[in-house]
């Protein structure tokens, strides 16, 4: 039984950075068919990409109503409550969030608030102990509320 020559041999696909031209090529696919069926998009298109590059390359990068930059106070506080309450579902997250991804939250959260919130629950660690050898040693209690109200104000973000 021989095989089939043409279902043996595979398309190598292209890896790494997308150039200008590649987005352009997507983009162009994508208004003229629609964001589906991603793997029978990327060969429509001519990008020697496999579906699911060009899925993620749509969903975090290209489409019109991403937002990019900074993430404002209010959308940091939302996420930390929302991962309070949800954990690292991610996408539920970034739902909650118009214009974020999820890849940009999760990256966010890795590189900023998990160290933040690992850094204040620390401090918090620290102060409830501090307070209780001042006091001993000054036998004072306005030494002790001083350092519990400087403490307190350290936990901003």
């Amino acid at each position: 039984m021989a095989l089939n020559d043409d279902k043996s041999a595979k398309r190598v696909l292209k890896k790494g950075v997308w150039t200008a031209e590649e987005d352009r090529k997507l983009a162009d696919s994508i208004e003229k068919y629609g964001p589906k069926k991603w793997r029978t998009l990327a060969t429509k298109s001519g990008l020697n990409r496999c579906g699911k590059s060009c899925r993620l390359r749509w969903l975090n990068y290209l489409r019109p109503n991403i937002k990019r930059g900074n993430i404002s106070d209010e959308e940091v506080d939302l996420i930390l409550r929302l991962h309070k309450l949800l954990g690292n579902r991610w996408s539920l997250i970034a739902g909650r969030l118009p214009g974020r991804t999820d890849n940009e939250i999760k990256n966010y959260w890795h590189s900023h608030l998990s160290k933040k919130l690992k850094q204040a629950e620390k401090n918090i660690e620290n102060t409830s102990t501090v307070p209780e050898i001042n006091s001993m040693e000054s036998c004072g209690t306005e030494a002790a509320e001083d350092q519990e109200n400087e403490d307190a104000t350290d936990l901003n973000f």
